[in-house]
């Protein structure tokens, strides 16, 4: 990087931040820091949905997998629009008829308060230790590029987006997530281009698409049964769908976003506005990667992205087996080009029979790479723990580092760390706000606005304090933008579970739910730690088991009244 990227990733940054608390400076009263002016636009709340759920793991790694393993990863957001849709007809009239704060709050008008505190409560756990990873991501990237020690740019990230969030609430997060998108997207269009034009020129858009297609890279729907495969279209459509309802629908960080909207329509067409655009953003991104495996066809990758395992390969060439597979990999890569390299020219003169056989032995070539690499990762993971060679979340920035020209690549660490701030800001906002109204407020009935938003303030700062503890000894083995996802799997099917039940099924009084989700949250963990199936079942599972313990146990107690109140 040189004066130009840094000019152009502190302005932008650091402007957004301080617009946004000079904005904001007036939010001094409990519901205008909580909810905002009232004034929120539909478009406001669907980019601010979509920042929310769109962190800098989602720019930073999911163009990592579409490198490695191409479009499959696309079906974990098919069921995007059904939860949508479902949230937009059957949650949200009931929290904006009852102007609810925090969707927890509806749960205690419809079981009792220790319902309530649990789904509040697995809210916090499950978002507090996502928050840590949130940090976590842009904190890669930034020691990539700077050198920094990763425990101070942890530190530093987390302490900006404290700033904001804690002085203007809700606001302060709708308002710089709209310009943090515009930087995301004009640093993702950018880094689209430059691929473009760096393709080689007889590659024209068949050619690029052939190519994809026959290294499996365009596969985006697999239609096998097996529960053991992490992405098909039947996890996709089930798993996922039970996945998005639950973040989208008991999550508070996104609940908030949604309930601040000027009026129930004006939040309708918010979530909407999501449901359409959803997969064709990620659809997008993950072709950035696929874009880039086809570039690294024609130039030399790297034997790993990992910027760990590179460094440790540098400061030891003495290692026999590690440079052996360096040497074997860079040739395996150059007979693969040669054969593509005859493959383009077969294709443009029309010798379709040349043309097979040559895509044939680039094919088979590069299969002999995959192995080269996988041989190297399980030499490397011998010789140093701390080296896992994690390409996934390396493949992207190496990109940007390496191609790129300067200011693009200001823009493109300008556009992850606005999305780190973004979610970060959407994240801590909602824990603070779930903190003094579930807890606090319930706890100490007698407590004033005033006392409320003091609360409000201190635990947001406290949580955001917290996620930055948990990033600084996060160990992730999956890479980012998968680890995220297992984290909601493992706690969400339960809360939508309770839910669920609190909306359709009447039957279902306060302690049978309660007991139910926390045997429910039980078994997924048992699941989780013993069984190898897809994480995306696990939403599914929870939830399924929560419901169908609750009426089990319905039926045992009997005499208690399943619904509290009316809350239609």
């Amino acid at each position: 990087m040189n004066w130009l990227d840094f000019v152009v990733l502190f302005s932008s940054i650091v402007s957004i931040a301080a617009y946004s608390i000079w904005r904001t400076r007036h939010r001094d009263s409990l519901h205008s820091y909580v909810k905002g002016s009232g004034q929120t636009p539909w478009f406001a709340i669907g980019l601010s949905v979509m920042a929310t759920q769109a962190s800098a793991i989602t720019f930073l790694s999911t163009p990592g997998q579409g490198y490695l393993n191409g479009l499959s990863f696309i079906q974990i957001y098919f069921g995007v629009p059904i939860a949508l849709l479902v949230i937009s007809i059957f949650f949200l009239p009931i929290f904006s008829h009852l102007h609810v704060y925090t969707a927890y709050e509806f749960l205690e008008k419809r079981f009792d308060a220790k319902t309530r505190l649990l789904g509040a409560g697995l809210f916090l756990l499950q978002r507090g230790l996502g928050a840590g990873l949130t940090i976590y991501a842009p904190a890669i990237v930034l020691t990539t590029v700077f050198g920094w020690p990763l425990d101070l740019t942890i530190i530093s990230s987390g302490l900006l987006v404290i700033l904001y969030t804690v002085t203007g609430g809700s606001d302060a997060v709708t308002m710089t997530q709209k310009y943090q998108l515009g930087i995301i997207f004009a640093g993702m269009v950018t880094a689209a281009c430059v691929l473009v034009s760096k393709l080689p020129s007889g590659l024209d858009l068949s050619g690029t698409l052939a190519l994809a297609g026959g290294f499996h890279r365009l596969n985006a729907v697999n239609f096998s049964t097996d529960i053991h495969e992490r992405y098909t279209i039947w996890s996709g459509l089930l798993g996922g769908t039970f996945l998005m309802l639950s973040y989208f629908g008991t999550d508070q960080s996104q609940v908030q976003r949604y309930i601040s909207g000027s009026s129930l329509r004006e939040s309708r067409l918010g979530l909407l506005f999501n449901a359409i655009c959803k997969i064709p953003m990620q659809f997008c991104i993950l072709s950035i990667g696929v874009l880039i495996f086809v570039f690294y066809q024609f130039q030399p990758p790297p034997l790993f992205f990992d910027s760990t395992a590179n460094k440790y390969l540098a400061q030891h060439q003495d290692e026999p087996k590690l440079i052996a597979y360096k040497d074997e990999f860079a040739r395996g890569h150059e007979l693969s080009k040669e054969h593509l390299v005859d493959w383009l020219k077969a294709r443009q003169q029309g010798d379709d029979t040349g043309a097979r056989t040559a895509f044939a032995q680039a094919l088979a070539a590069q299969k002999t790479n995959d192995e080269i690499r996988q041989a190297a990762q399980a030499e490397l993971r011998i010789k140093t723990p701390l080296a896992k060679a994690n390409d996934a979340d390396y493949v992207f920035i190496t990109f940007i580092l390496q191609q790129l020209p300067h200011g693009a690549i200001g823009l493109l660490i300008a556009a992850f760390f606005a999305a780190a701030l973004s979610s970060k800001a959407a994240e801590l906002n909602a824990l603070g706000v779930s903190t003094s109204i579930d807890f606090y407020r319930l706890l100490q009935p007698k407590a004033n606005d005033f006392d409320c938003l003091r609360v409000t303030k201190w635990a947001t700062a406290g949580w955001g304090l917290i996620a930055i503890g948990f990033a600084l000894f996060a160990h992730l083995s999956e890479n980012l933008i998968q680890a995220v996802n297992i984290l909601g799997s493992i706690f969400y099917g339960v809360m939508l579970g309770i839910f669920l039940a609190a909306f359709f099924i009447k039957r279902i009084g306060g302690t049978a739910i309660f007991w139910a989700a926390l045997t429910a949250q039980m078994l997924v963990f048992v699941l989780y730690f013993t069984q190898t199936i897809s994480y995306l079942w696990y939403p599914l599972i929870g939830c399924a088991a929560c419901i169908v313990i609750g009426l089990i146990l319905q039926g045992t107690i009997g005499k208690e009244s399943a619904t509290k109140g009316n809350t239609q």
